[in-house]
C-alpha cells in the first residue's frame, strides 16, 4: 500500500473487526457532507502515487471541501469528527487462512479516541494485492473517486447500500449494460474467453478487448458508453486467495457488477465465462 491511493498509511484490518466495527450509520453519511475531507499522501517523497492522486482529486473531488495532508498529520487529526479521510489501507481477513494482504481505498469519518480500524467506513473499494505494483490501478483512480462520491449519494437515498452487502446491491440493476460498451483487457480474461468470438457466444451486448491506455482514455473523456473491468487478483504472487471483479462506468462511475471468490488455482485469477453469463 505504500504506493497506494490517497494515503500512505499501511494498516492491517481483521475482517470481522472491519465488518462489525466499521459499519457506519446513516447519520455518518450526513455528517460527511458537512465535513472537510483530508486526502492523505504517501510518505515516500518521490511516490508516483502522490502526483497521480493530487491531479485526480483536483479534477474530480466535488462533494466536500478537501485538503491534502501527510500521514503524520492524519495521526494528529483522525480523532476530529468534523473531518473525513480518503485513504488507502492494507486489509487482511481472519477467515482467509492464506493471510493475503490487499490494498483498499477507503473513505472514513474521524472518530474521537478511536483507531482507524474503528472509524466509520463509508465506502471501501479493493485496489490490488499488496505485492502488486500501483501501475495496475493508477489509471483507474479517477473513476474510483467518482464512484465513492456517487455511492454516498446512493446511500442517502437508500440505506440498504451501506456496507459490503450494499455494494452487491448494484448487481440488481437489470439491463444496465444493454446500452453500454464493455471494455475488457485480454490479460484479465480466462483463457477460454480471450477471443471476441468466445465472448460473443455468451455475452449479448457490445464489448471490446482493449488496452489499459484505451480504458484510461475513456475515463479521462468520461465516455458515457464505456463500462470497464477492474480485477483484483494475486497476479502470480500467491494462489489461494480472493479475486475481486468489478465493472465500473467510465463516465457515471456507477458499479455495474461486484463479486469476489476464493481461488484454488492460478487459472482462477481471471474474469470467467460464468461472470459473463451473469451479466445477461
Amino acid at each position: 500500500m505504500k504506493r497506494s491511493l490517497l494515503l500512505s498509511m499501511l494498516m492491517l484490518f481483521v475482517a470481522n473487526v472491519f465488518a462489525q466495527e466499521h459499519i457506519p450509520e446513516i447519520e455518518d453519511y450526513h455528517n460527511f457532507l458537512k465535513s472537510k475531507t483530508m486526502i492523505v499522501m504517501d510518505s515516500e517523497v518521490l511516490s508516483e502515487f502522490n502526483a497521480v492522486i493530487e491531479e485526480v482529486v483536483k479534477k474530480s473531488w466535488t462533494v466536500t471541501p478537501y485538503e491534502i495532508i501527510t500521514s503524520k498529520e492524519f495521526e494528529r487529526l483522525k480523532h476530529n469528527p468534523e473531518l473525513s479521510f480518503l485513504l488507502t489501507s492494507t486489509v487482511t481477513f481472519r477467515k482467509d487462512k492464506t493471510k493475503a494482504r490487499y490494498r483498499f481505498l477507503s473513505l472514513v469519518m474521524g472518530e474521537k479516541n478511536s483507531e482507524l480500524k474503528k472509524m466509520p467506513d463509508l465506502c471501501s473499494l479493493p485496489l490490488s494485492y499488496l505485492q502488486v505494483e500501483g501501475e495496475s490501478y493508477y489509471y483507474k483512480l479517477e473513476a474510483f473517486i467518482l464512484f465513492i462520491q456517487n455511492h454516498v449519494n446512493n446511500v442517502l437515498e437508500n440505506e440498504k447500500y451501506i456496507g459490503d452487502m450494499g455494494l452487491k446491491r448494484y448487481n440488481k440493476i437489470k439491463g444496465a449494460l444493454s446500452n453500454k460498451v464493455l471494455y475488457l483487457t485480454k490479460e484479465d480474461l480466462a483463457r477460454d474467453i480471450r477471443s471476441e468470438k468466445a465472448i460473443a457466444a455468451v455475452y449479448p451486448y457490445e464489448f471490446k478487448i482493449v488496452s489499459k491506455d484505451e480504458i484510461a482514455d475513456a475515463i479521462s473523456r468520461r465516455d458515457e458508453k464505456v463500462v470497464f473491468l477492474h480485477k483484483v487478483g494475486p497476479e502470480g504472487t500467491r494462489v489461494r486467495a480472493r479475486v475481486y471483479k468489478l465493472l465500473v462506468g467510465a463516465a457515471d462511475s456507477e458499479l455495474y457488477y461486484f463479486n469476489y471468490k476464493m481461488i484454488k488455482h492460478a487459472s482462477d485469477d481471471a474474469f470467467q465465462l460464468k461472470d459473463l453469463k451473469k451479466l445477461k
